[in-house]
């Protein structure tokens, strides 16, 4: 029996380190794809940066791209290391990608609320899963309707994010940060940039390198995901009763902690859903967990703009400065952290009436109004 379990823990151990190696070697994947975008879009020219400059001019159509662009991908991550790497090229000032980030953030919580609708058929379950799933769009929500007029008004997330990325990495004037992470991913990004010029022209050389990026970079994250989400959910059942047992700042911590692991808040919050459903935890369990992933998720972008130079690393900073003053707000203060959950569950409670307001409301929240608010402004 010893050598029998002498056996599996090393199997264990050996398909862990696997996993570990397997992810570093798809980070630095993701890395060179997050530069090569950056190479791309410098190759498009003014033209190019102007239309997109045009696009964020307006704080709700920036808002909006960010959230739309999140729920089409299906990740967050995919849009803020896109916003990182078109901040970084200065096709994108930082202030024009702040409510560009703000919309990631919301958008990501739409995988939550379908999760949720997959349990329509038992309203008694449908009600639970919902809750605990557009918790999630609430902290967001209530998040953004703070800070979103205060930064229009004031700019303090991106005077805040710039002054801490200035400290960070340095200024102009002075000592600059060398980077061996740029500097390992810049011979790979170099010879992509080269092998299309010379295949394709410079004429759509652009356009080749940021489909590629894109290509890139979707593929890294959705890889780094499978790889490490079986071993997330693997440690689930084992790691839930230690945290849950606990208190509020030991499930916040675990969010955070498994999404930076997973790449992904997604996989942390949407792993929890049929758990709500099914009545195993309940929404105030689960909210913490959340709040911590939102907070995880920031580690995503902060990756990216080590490829990149100060402003990328302040718009990084943005989804991590926005994260946390979401996190004073609607979880540290105990009053205020019962918002969120009641909003959730005022809306859950509404499905008595027809399980067609929760369909109706993905379908508004993160599909109509995104489109109809770009549209008219």
């Amino acid at each position: 029996m010893a050598d029998i379990y002498e056996r599996l823990t090393q199997n264990k151990k050996t398909e862990l380190i696997l996993r570990l190696l397997t992810a570093l070697f798809l980070l630095y994947l993701f890395l060179v794809g997050v530069k090569t975008l950056s190479g791309g879009l410098k190759l498009m020219g003014d033209d190019f940066a102007r239309s997109l400059f045009d696009m964020t001019s307006h704080p709700i159509t920036s808002f909006m791209a960010g959230m739309l662009a999140t729920v089409l991908f299906q990740s967050s991550s995919v849009t803020t290391s896109i916003i990182v790497g078109l901040v970084g090229a200065g096709t994108i000032s930082v202030g024009g990608a702040v409510p560009m980030i703000m919309g990631a953030n919301l958008g990501t919580s739409v995988t939550n609320s379908i999760v949720s609708l997959a349990y329509a058929k038992d309203k008694i379950n449908f009600k639970r899963a919902f809750a605990a799933a557009t918790v999630h769009d609430f902290f967001n929500i209530l998040t953004v309707a703070v800070l979103l007029p205060l930064e229009i008004a004031t700019g303090f997330i991106e005077k805040v994010s710039t002054s801490m990325a200035s400290f960070l990495y340095g200024t102009s004037a002075g000592a600059s940060f060398s980077s061996p992470i740029k500097m390992a991913i810049k011979p790979v990004v170099g010879f992509f940039k080269t092998q299309i010029i010379t295949i394709f022209g410079e004429d759509i050389a652009g356009l080749v390198m940021m489909a590629l990026a894109a290509t890139i970079i979707v593929t890294a994250l959705s890889f780094i995901v499978k790889v490490m989400s079986t071993f997330v959910a693997e440690q689930e059942g084992n790691i839930l009763d230690r945290i849950f047992s606990k208190n509020a700042y030991s499930a916040l911590i675990f969010g955070v902690v498994t999404t930076i692991a997973a790449q992904s808040s997604s996989i942390t919050t949407a792993l929890l859903i049929p758990l709500a459903g099914s009545g195993l935890l309940s929404i105030h369990s689960i909210y913490p967990v959340t709040v911590g992933a939102n907070l995880g998720t920031t580690a995503t972008a902060l990756l990216a703009a080590m490829t990149g130079n100060m402003a990328g690393l302040a718009i990084a900073l943005v989804h991590l400065v926005f994260n946390i003053l979401g996190t004073m707000m609607f979880f540290v203060v105990p009053f205020m952290r019962s918002l969120p959950i009641a909003c959730a569950e005022t809306l859950a409670n509404s499905i008595d009436r027809t399980n067609a307001i929760g369909f109706g409301y993905v379908g508004m929240v993160f599909f109509v109004l995104p489109l109809s608010m770009i549209y008219f402004i």
